[in-house]
């Protein structure tokens, strides 16, 4: 087991599904000892040893140094061939259930036309989600991340690899339903989405901090049921930029429509201008 988050070590698998994707399961070549210190995004390290030990406390942050310092540089590779390619990738993260599938397939369907769209689905099993994507009208490939609780950036190197995106084009990364794990780790996008539905609570940016930290964007989804909710707008929007005074936030309804026009103009703003790089993503060894 991972010191810290819980994952599977034992050999679960990731299995990687889709266009250019052999579809046979991928032992995890990281050894998830990681401490949850995010070397691109956080700069801290849980150095803490559970009670096992000065050595023992030695050896695990060891492990965690080099887990993490071996996602970097992959994250960085990957960030390399997508800048290569003039690809904008958006780590979208949330709560299983925000909506953050529906808000991809509305996104699919009405800005489709105007840019080619592809999207890496993270799960722990089944294709469901790749599958709402595909009839969306956009290519998709699954990451099953078995007992994993996040996607690493050797997980996206295998994807991308699979995905083949078009130069110029975007690239949605449905992160593992979670707000804990998958914030502390670098993939090598180039944006940070946070979707978070109004039927969780408004206290959610204090609880988990390091989610909205890290993010650039947080959409609030689901507006729509306001009404019919105990939910405070204006608590929320000042616990976000308590925790992180840069963040942007929409609010939206991914099932009415309601602020989508602003979602898509946030990530038009981010295209890059489409290029010729050919450059191969990260291998990860």
């Amino acid at each position: 087991m991972c010191a810290t988050c819980g994952c599977s070590e034992d050999g679960d698998g990731v299995r990687v599904t889709g266009p250019g994707a052999v579809p046979h399961e991928h032992e995890h070549d990281h050894e998830h000892g990681h401490g949850h210190g995010h070397g691109h995004r956080q700069g801290h390290g849980h150095g803490h040893g559970h009670g096992h030990g000065d050595e023992q406390t030695g050896r695990t942050v060891a492990l965690e140094q080099d887990v993490l310092a071996k996602n970097d540089l992959l994250a960085e590779r990957n960030r390399g061939w997508l800048g290569g390619r003039n690809t904008l990738a958006v780590n979208v993260m949330s709560s299983p259930g925000s909506g953050k599938t529906t808000l991809l397939e509305r996104t699919i369907a009405e800005l489709g036309a105007e840019h080619t769209v592809s999207v890496v689905e993270g799960d722990q099993e089944t294709r469901y989600d790749a599958d709402r994507i595909r009839a969306a009208g956009a290519r998709a490939v699954q990451v099953n991340t078995g007992a994993g609780c996040h996607l690493d950036a050797a997980m996206l190197a295998r994807a991308l690899t699979a995905l083949d995106p078009a130069p110029g084009s975007l690239v949605f990364v449905e992160n593992v339903g979670n707000l804990v794990c998958p914030a502390l780790f670098d993939l090598g996008e180039g944006q940070r989405a946070v979707v978070m539905s109004v039927t969780e609570g408004d206290r959610k940016p204090l609880k988990y901090p390091h989610m909205f930290r890290t993010a650039d964007l947080v959409l609030l989804n689901k507006i729509d049921l306001l009404p019919h909710v105990d939910f405070d707008v204006d608590r929320f929007l000042r616990d976000a930029r308590s925790v992180n005074p840069a963040v942007e936030v929409l609010r939206v309804s991914a099932t009415r429509g309601d602020g989508m026009a602003a979602w898509y103009g946030w990530l038009s703003a981010r295209l890059p201008r489409t290029g010729a790089g050919q450059e191969q993503p990260a291998t990860a060894t």
